[in-house]
């Protein structure tokens, strides 16, 4: 029986390679090599930069639900049905699941009348009620409870599964207030979360709590805040200086060069410097990046191409001259103007003191 003996076999096999590497590279002789060069870095200058962020919400003194305007709270007596609110109807405050907290931040009673509720937990309330029931009932017992939460809301929009108004029943963190919404869906973009609080807008890098842990961003939430989600489908950068079409350049499919993004912005055709281009880059809440590109190179194939991430800030100079101090300065109301949308980094490090 024929066998294939080992040492032939790769006699056969080294031939066999030798052939086919002599065939790929027809202009070279055996046993010569050419070396290939690999394109430089269009990057002439990085500059790592960190930034302290804000201190955090310090957590609530107590985790009791305080009552506010507009709840509603079930007042049972026992014994007593007609001093309970649970049954007692009338005045358009006291109904079959309570009374209402008017603007006053008061409830109305049977009996007693007036008693201050907003701003109190139930316990309190609950007490209040006992002394002042105490002056018509012998040893009253009394329960409290919040028949309706309506005191707090918060305001859950964009990529959420169930995006809506919700009422905190409790004080509640920002990935409690999530939990709310049912979650998000898959083309949430979680590190450009907005939280709207007081007319101010302050970016939130929820993709590093979940994963990293980076816990200071599960921030409090408080009543009337809004978060927002955006779409990753929807991905920005910004090019502004030289261009006749500043602001946000769509992404498409989340992918963009440096080269498309200054085309997207039109360009000047004089009075601009490629090889000195600035871009401010977001890596986390408070660490970034200070790069100078030259694009001019880019454009000529000498270099590597420079693909842009979500959020970076293109600058196209107009001279070679300009600290980075003086394209901040240049670029600050542009970057004002579109606060909105910029990413954490960008947001702390040159808008939170402006």
């Amino acid at each position: 029986m024929f066998r294939f003996q080992p040492i032939a076999a790769l006699a056969l096999l080294t031939g066999m390679f030798v052939l086919t590497s002599c065939a790929g590279h027809e202009g070279l002789k055996a046993g010569l090599y050419k070396s290939v060069d690999t394109p430089a870095s269009p990057v002439v200058e990085k500059i790592q930069v960190s930034v302290t962020p804000a201190p955090p919400d310090p957590q609530p003194n107590s985790l009791d639900y305080q009552v506010g305007i507009g709840d509603v709270l079930s007042v049972m007596v026992y014994a007593r049905p007609d001093l309970s609110t649970g049954t007692a109807t009338g005045g358009g405050t006291v109904g079959s699941k309570g009374s209402r907290v008017d603007g006053s931040g008061n409830i109305h009673l049977p009996l007693i009348g007036s008693v201050t509720a907003a701003g109190m937990t139930v316990s309190v309330i609950r007490d209040k009620v006992e002394t002042s029931l105490r002056k018509y009932v012998q040893e009253p017992s009394v329960v409290v409870e919040v028949a309706e939460f309506h005191s707090k809301p918060i305001y859950l929009m964009g990529q959420f599964r169930t995006p809506g108004v919700y009422y905190m029943d409790r004080p509640m963190t920002l990935l409690q207030g999530i939990t709310m919404g049912n979650g998000f869906d898959n083309t949430a973009n979680l590190r450009g979360v907005r939280l709207l609080r007081d007319q101010k807008i302050a970016p939130v890098d929820v993709y590093s709590l979940i994963l990293d842990g980076h816990i200071e961003q599960n921030v409090w939430l408080r009543a009337g805040d809004t978060v927002f989600i955006p779409d990753n489908r929807t991905q920005n950068v910004f090019v502004f200086g030289a261009v006749n079409k500043p602001g946000p350049q769509p992404m498409a499919q989340g992918r963009m060069d440096i080269l498309a993004a200054i085309a997207s912005a039109d360009p000047r055709t004089v009075g601009l410097d490629l090889k000195n281009v600035r871009i401010i880059r977001s890596l986390t809440t408070t660490t970034g990046e200070l790069l100078v590109v030259d694009v001019e190179s880019i454009r000529r194939g000498e270099v590597l191409m420079m693909q842009l991430i979500e959020g970076d800030v293109v600058y196209v100079p107009k001279n070679a001259f300009g600290t980075w101090n003086d394209i901040i300065g240049e670029i600050l109301p542009s970057l004002q103007a579109v606060s909105a949308l910029l990413q954490p980094f960008v947001s702390i490090q040159y808008l939170r003191n402006n």
